[in-house]
């Protein structure tokens, strides 16, 4: 149940006298209820999962193939899909594990895009070595970047920065930081979404997020 304003009731409830103010409560149905009323042929209830999912989903597809336009396509496809086969849904994962599951196979069958990425046993420093001492401690003391950040950074401004950064990001960090970072999944769903272990989600996400810090560090007023 979802409320709006002070003194909630549930709709309907008559107006107490003199003119207090009501609460109006909107039930907002889970996953699970959706998925039910889907089941039964419910097409509110795919406008309602489509609704609450398209916008994450073509984020999550744009971070793998290489246009905005591929991307609907695959959001689309992947609709379809789970249209087809919503009777194949075991309830081992929640729902939404399982359609951006569907969504990132179908996004990389589409064409992931053909960027170089370094070998496994490539060493890859995720910050540039020369801002450690000898000892390995920091030269310079960072700063948290949530520290005083509205002072710093106009947040419009640095969007267009991020999603470049984001984009210039090694295919699998991309794909990683964009669902753990943008889109707020766990480590535990991004592993099952990408098909990939819980110590290489780790090494991705802090690799993804170095090179996006030192690609904004420069905005953000900080060396």
């Amino acid at each position: 149940m979802h409320c709006v304003g002070p003194g909630a009731a549930p709709v309907g409830t008559p107006r107490p006298a003199g003119g207090g103010r009501l609460l109006r409560c909107v039930a907002v149905e889970t996953d699970v209820e959706l998925l039910g009323r889907l089941r039964d042929g419910d097409e509110d209830a795919f406008v309602a999962l489509v609704a609450r999912y398209q916008g994450t989903m073509l984020r999550i597809a744009r971070s793998i193939v290489p246009t905005q336009a591929v991307a609907e396509e695959v959001v689309q496809d992947t609709w379809m899909g789970v249209v087809r086969g919503i009777d194949r849904f075991e309830g081992r994962s929640s729902l939404k594990t399982w359609l951006f599951r569907i969504l990132v196979n179908r996004a990389r069958s589409a064409g992931a895009r053909e960027r170089p990425s370094a070998p496994i046993d490539v060493v890859e420093h995720a910050v540039d070595p020369g801002r450690f001492d000898g000892s390995g401690s920091w030269r310079e003391p960072v700063a948290p970047w949530a520290d005083e950040a509205d002072r710093r950074v106009d947040a419009a401004a640095l969007a267009p920065l991020l999603r470049s950064a984001l984009d210039d990001l090694p295919d699998r960090q991309r794909q990683v930081v964009t669902l753990r970072d943008v889109e707020g999944l766990s480590s535990e769903d991004t592993c099952a979404v990408l098909g990939i272990s819980a110590g290489n989600q780790r090494l991705l996400l802090h690799r993804g997020r170095s090179r996006l810090r030192t690609a904004l560090e420069p905005r953000m007023g900080r060396p």
